[in-house]
Formats: structure tokens, sequence, C-alpha cells
């Protein structure tokens, strides 16, 4: 059992890639935590760091047995938290790491709700483009659309979001409104990426994958509404925000009898041991997501 006892101060100097900065995280003397490190080092029988006079970097053997540490450690201060908190209100920071149109078009309006019923909990969301990594960064969930990379993250699906085509009225007006697929290929497409778009009929006998072009891709939702919005072109998006605009007459749904495959989207964490705070939100998301049509509201 006594590989154990250096096990967190073994994470702590991995994550921070540095034994003094591990020391006064662990407010330990820097020598205290070299000679702990390699005695779990001599216990294991494996070298676990590289070190030089200017960085700490795991081996090959060091990083696998990082992963399983870090959580073997996450998930024992989790158990002792969910046990202090079983029958308190759920409280604290939740970092999330959140794609940006995702926190735009749906977690924004949702938030405002959710910290009404759970005032306790403070956010501190990650919209960065360069994705967090779980294991590593200080990330409690993170929001992931499409089917989760990572086999090692439990992943939890809080949507599934239906996707449709969607033009302004003065767009239509000037280029006319397509009466099938194909005649989308004559069209202002405006997209995500160079990728053709696939369609399918609500009846589910017709498919057609279109190499549709236009003036303008762009990775963000956002500035494609904006174009859409400014008579730009033809979009692809979630039917739950393009119906908004419907209803503001603001766009015109195009081919409404056509639509893409469904996005999943999905809460990930790294155990299925949630901390309060974390599974009242996700169980929170899970709930109002499936209702698309109150998102917007």
């Amino acid at each position: 059992m006594e590989i154990f006892k250096n096990m967190p101060l073994f994470v702590e100097v991995a994550r921070a890639s540095s034994f003094r900065r591990a020391a006064a995280v662990l407010d330990m003397p820097n020598s205290t935590v070299s000679r702990r490190i390699a005695e779990l080092e001599r216990d294991v029988g494996l070298r676990l760091f590289n070190r030089s006079t200017r960085r700490v970097e795991l081996t090959e053997g060091g990083r696998l047995y990082f992963e399983h540490c870090n959580r073997i450690i996450q998930e024992a201060q989790l158990a002792h938290q969910q046990l202090a908190n079983m029958q308190a209100k759920p409280s604290g920071l939740i970092r999330a790491s959140v794609p940006v149109d995702f926190s735009v078009l749906y977690l924004g309006p949702l938030l405002a709700d959710f910290t009404m019923q759970y005032p306790d909990i403070r956010f501190e969301l990650d919209l960065s483009p360069a994705q967090a990594n779980l294991t590593t960064d200080p990330v409690d969930v993170a929001i992931r659309m499409g089917l989760p990379r990572d086999q090692n993250l439990i992943a939890r699906q809080v949507a599934d979001m239906a996707v449709g085509l969607f033009a302004s009225p003065g767009y239509l007006k000037k280029w006319g409104v397509p009466k099938n697929p194909q005649d989308l290929l004559r069209h202002e497409c405006l997209r995500m990426t160079e990728s053709p778009w696939t369609l399918s009929h609500a009846k589910g006998h017709k498919s057609h994958s279109l190499a549709v072009s236009g003036k303008f891709v762009a990775n963000n939702v956002g500035m494609l509404r904006q174009f859409a919005l400014n008579d730009m072109g033809i979009m692809l998006t979630a039917e739950s925000w393009g119906l908004a605009d419907v209803a503001e007459h603001r766009l015109v749904r195009v081919l409404p009898e056509w639509s893409s495959a469904k996005v999943p989207v999905y809460a990930l964490t790294t155990t299925r041991l949630l901390p309060a705070k974390v599974r009242v939100f996700v169980d929170y998301l899970v709930v109002r997501l499936a209702r698309p049509a109150n998102i917007m509201q």
C-alpha cells in the first residue's frame, strides 16, 4: 500500500512538469518531493521522469502510469466529495470546455435558468478553438459535437440535433427557391467544410450527396448565420436555431422535407463518479436539450 502514498505527488509533478512548481502547490520542500518520486520509481521498478536542468518530462512508461494514476486520484477525491456532499445542495465551480457555437446558440440561453435553480454553482467556460484535454487540463466536463474520439472518456449523450436548410427571403427572391436537392448545385451554399452535403428525405426512401459550392466556408455557425441573414446564401444548420429566425421572418426553411443527418451532442467526463454540481448540470442538459423548441425561449 506504500505505493499509493506517493501517487498524488507523482500526478502533481506530471501536471506541472516541474518538481519545484509541484512542491509549491503541495506546500512541501522540493527535496521531499524529489525523494518521494525516487521512492515511487524504485517501487514500480521503472523510471517515470526524464530529468534535466531545464525541464522534467514523463517517460513512455510514465505517461502510461499517469493516465491510470490521474484517474485513480480523481475518483478517490470525488468519492470523498460525494460522501461529504450527499445531503448538501450542489455548489462550487464547474469548469466546462464548450464549442463556441454551441455555447452561444444553446448553452447561453439555458445557463440563466440553470443558475436560478442552482444559485451556488458557478461556471468557468473554456470556449477556445483548441479542445481541452480532460485528462491533463483542469476541466470537469466537456461538451462535444459528434461521436467521441477518445474511448477512455465517459460519454453521455445530451442532445440529438436535427439539421435543415435555411435562407433569407431576400436571397430566395433574387435567386429563386430550390425545388429539389439538385437545385442546390446552382446556389450559393454557406458551408462549415468543403465536404459534400448529404440530404435525406423525410420519408426515408431518398438520399442525395451533393458537392455544393459557394464563396464562403467558415467553422463558425454564427458567421454563417450572418451571411445568410445578409442574403448571401443557403446554410445547413440545426433546426432548433434556424426555426427561431424563421419565427421572426428573418429566414425561411428551404426544402423542408429534406434534412441532413442528426448531430449527436455528448457530455464527456473522465469518470462516472461525478460531483453533485457536474451531475445536476449534465442531467439538466439532457432534459432541456431534449426539448429543442424551447431552447431559444
